[in-house]
């Protein structure tokens, strides 16, 4: 099968996130770029039951060849993946805090210096539109714009990278930083950094880690 190693990671991530406790049943998807257009989870397979079979390759003209129907919300992965170039996974999640926060349509602003690594000082989040349709999947669009990751009102979170790798790591990262801005809230009100300092980190970042010999950077390579 062609993209066999692809689809076997997707399945993986999606166990992962579930194990970690940060998705459940069957919610949330993942996509992958690939040369035909991208791979995307199918609709409604509970993820341990998944394999490899399941998963359904689509074209950016919204045709897909495979056994199943594409997840619902394709028109988005679809969105980002021809608008964005530098992209190459993408992942959505109802996690625990993200979702928790969306439920409130409030953002993440920047509790903690890791915020930079979404791209900016904010997590934004979209205005409330019905899942699986082309409202939803232009505002998810237009707050990637300038961002890795957004929160989606009442509904979750999405988080991209250059690869399934990074994706992943960035939304657990998302996750924890609203899991901490929301327990900071049941104390008081938690100082956020200036704009400034989340840009000076963003720099920092950029040089993170062992250099250019293979280590991995904290920031996405498409930043």
């Amino acid at each position: 099968m062609r993209h066999l190693e692809i689809r076997q990671e997707m399945i993986t991530v999606c166990n992962f996130m579930v194990d970690r406790g940060i998705n459940q049943g069957t919610a949330g998807n993942i996509s992958v770029r690939v040369e035909e257009g991208f791979l995307i989870t199918p609709s409604g397979v509970p993820y341990p039951e998944m394999v490899p079979e399941d998963i359904v390759t689509m074209h950016i003209d919204a045709s897909h060849v495979g056994l199943r129907k594409p997840s619902t919300e394709w028109r988005f992965h679809r969105d980002i993946m021809e608008k964005k170039p530098e992209v190459g996974a993408v992942i959505h999640l109802h996690s625990r805090y993200c979702t928790s926060l969306s439920m409130l349509r409030r953002e993440i602003p920047a509790v903690h210096y890791m915020m930079a690594v979404a791209g900016g000082p904010t997590v934004p989040c979209v205005p409330y539109v019905t899942w699986g349709t082309q409202e939803l999947a232009d505002l998810i669009l237009g707050a990637l714009e300038d961002r890795f990751a957004c929160l989606l009102a009442n509904h979750g979170m999405v988080a991209v990278g250059p690869n399934l790798k990074r994706a992943a790591w960035l939304a657990v990262e998302i996750e924890a930083l609203a899991s901490q801005y929301w327990h900071a809230l049941q104390i008081g009100v938690p100082y956020v950094l200036p704009d400034e300092e989340i840009a000076h980190v963003a720099e920092r970042f950029k040089s993170y880690g062992q250099g250019d010999d293979g280590a991995r950077r904290i920031m996405p390579s498409c930043c």
